[in-house]
């Protein structure tokens, strides 16, 4: 994840603050919470369905999604950048509000505050925008496309793309790695397509992290 690797680099000192959901800690955090209120007015049989029902794999994603709206809510005042991956339940959830709410209410849970205002936000424009990374081949490409029509259904923001570790944007001398670099443009083409000229593009170079050298796929 994006946090565990800046944390090999950054410290406290960059005045950024890095955060990371805990799947199985967010997980039995709310199972706990939401048997402890059921307990409070059902019987065993009804809460040993209720323990059923938290072992759906939706209960996860909701887990995770609260986590989320609670990172996104306490940093109010703050540019919040969140790394995940185009995949996943997730982005089912946040097609609607009441596909959310449905979950929520059959499990027993509550709807927190920060629940509530996590979607009116990640659909605001002038609050939220969603940067694609891609990489200049088919797959990555193809991939991304599909996350951007996700997106699109869910009401979010999605104007910019960054085409990253481009062999194209080196002046690599390996005669392999430059034939790579010219099958790079067809994609690089497509993303300029797609995003109506709105990307940029990171060239594939090697960088000191912490003292390590990391291979240079350039020469």
């Amino acid at each position: 994840m994006l946090a565990a690797h800046l944390k090999v680099v950054l410290d406290d000192s960059y005045g950024i603050t890095l955060s990371h959901i805990d799947e199985k800690q967010e997980l039995a955090k709310y199972q706990e919470e939401v048997l402890s209120k059921a307990r409070e007015t059902m019987s065993e049989e009804d809460i040993e369905y209720v323990e059923e029902d938290l072992r759906s794999p939706c209960t996860q994603e909701i887990a995770v999604f609260r986590a989320f709206a609670e990172i996104v809510e306490r940093s109010e005042n703050e540019v919040v950048v969140i790394d995940t991956a185009p995949t996943g339940h997730t982005l089912l959830l946040l097609d609607s509000t009441q596909s959310y709410h449905k979950e929520i209410q059959r499990s027993q849970g509550d709807i927190p505050e920060s629940v509530k205002k996590l979607l009116p936000k990640l659909r605001n424009a002038n609050e939220t925008e969603v940067i694609i990374v891609t990489l200049a081949e088919t797959t990555p490409v193809y991939e991304a496309m599909r996350l951007e029509e996700d997106l699109k259904r869910a009401g979010i923001n999605s104007k910019w793309w960054v085409i990253n570790s481009s062999l194209f944007a080196t002046d690599t001398t390996n005669n392999i790695l430059r034939a790579k670099a010219s099958n790079e443009t067809t994609w690089i083409n497509k993303v300029n397509e797609i995003s109506k000229g709105n990307f940029a593009i990171i060239e594939c170079k090697s960088e000191e992290v912490k003292g390590e050298k990391l291979l240079d796929l350039t020469k």
